[in-house]
Parts: C-alpha cells; structure tokens; sequence
C-alpha cells in the first residue's frame, strides 16, 4: 500500500513542480519585457515581478520538487531492484537535469532582481521549453522503461525541440512586426 500513496504524492509533487517552473520563467519573459516600459510602469512592474517569482519559487516550485524527490526515494524503498534498470538510470540523469534547471531558475531571479540578467525575453522562452522536453523524456521513460522505441522517441523529441524553436521565432518576429505596426500609426509631430 505504501507503494501507492508514494506514487499518487509523486504524481501530485511532479504536477506542481512543473507548472512553477512553467511560470516562473514566464515571469521571468515579463519581467525582462518591463525594460520596455516607461516609468513609473516600469519599476511598478518589475518590483511585481519580483514579489511573483520569489513566491512562486519559494512557496509552489521548491516545495513542488521536495515532494517530488521525497516521494520518489520512498518509491525506490518499495521497490530497491528497480535501481538495476537502466531505464531508471537514464530518467535520473532528466531529473538531475531539470534539478539543475531548478536551481538556475534561482539564479536568474537573483539575477533580476539586481537588474544584472543578460537574458533576452526571446532567449528566456527558449528556456522556458526545456522542462517540457525534459517532461517528455522522463514521462516515457517512466511508461515504456527498458522498452522505449529509441529511434522513434528521438525523432520526436528532436521534431518537438524544431517545432518550438520555430515557435519562438516566429512569436518573436510576430512581436516585431506589431510594434512597428504601432510605430507607423503613431501621428508624427
């Protein structure tokens, strides 16, 4: 029974883990996107921001992770033999990348927060996609283990990274023409 409730609070932890570190580099696009803004908006904005990211990282994200990881070490108390797979070992090396991505996160608020982030919004959605192929990779090693179909798996991974990194140019190429849209309509003095 224990092997349950660890799995649906792993589930739930993965669940909430994931849509912090969705958003929270969303905020991050918004907050670098206030440089835009005249002031007062500007600094309203980003002190906004700031105040949203710190609590979405400290209240909903890292706790979202330390269910996730807590749970998933309960999981491997039920079932130790499952460290032999190499499914397993191959989904660790996801997790310990999107851990990393997790602490990053971190370093770039701080980095916002003392207006030192070199980051373009455009290089920050490009970011932003890394934990959805992570998702992706971990949710079908964790459905398929040792019988992932390899070559179609990457095919579509690699087709998934193409299709969002088309994406995001063409959102940001979208963006351009509509501000120089606006800029032409403005009346010249």
């Amino acid at each position: 029974m224990a092997y349950f409730w660890f799995k649906a609070f792993h589930l739930v932890g993965i669940v909430v883990w994931f849509a912090g570190l969705f958003y929270l580099v969303r905020l991050f696009i918004y907050h670098v996107e206030a440089d835009e803004q005249p002031e007062p908006a500007r600094t309203i904005l980003k002190n906004q921001y700031q105040l949203m990211e710190k609590r979405l990282y400290s209240i909903i994200t890292t706790p979202g992770m330390l269910v996730t990881v807590a749970m998933a070490i309960g999981l491997l108390t039920t079932e130790p033999e499952v460290l032999k797979q190499g499914w397993l070992h191959v989904k660790l090396a996801f997790v310990v990348l999107l851990l990393g991505y997790h602490h990053y996160c971190k370093r770039l608020m701080r980095q916002l927060e003392k207006n030192e982030c070199k980051w373009s919004s455009q290089q920050l959605r490009a970011l932003n996609e890394a934990p959805t192929v992570m998702l992706v990779a971990i949710v079908l090693l964790a459905v398929f283990k040792n019988n992932l179909p390899t070559n179609a798996t990457v095919w579509a991974i690699f087709g998934m990274i193409v299709a969002m990194a088309a994406t995001i140019q063409l959102y940001a190429k979208k963006r351009r023409l509509d501000k120089e849209r606006l800029i032409a309509q403005v009346p010249q003095e």
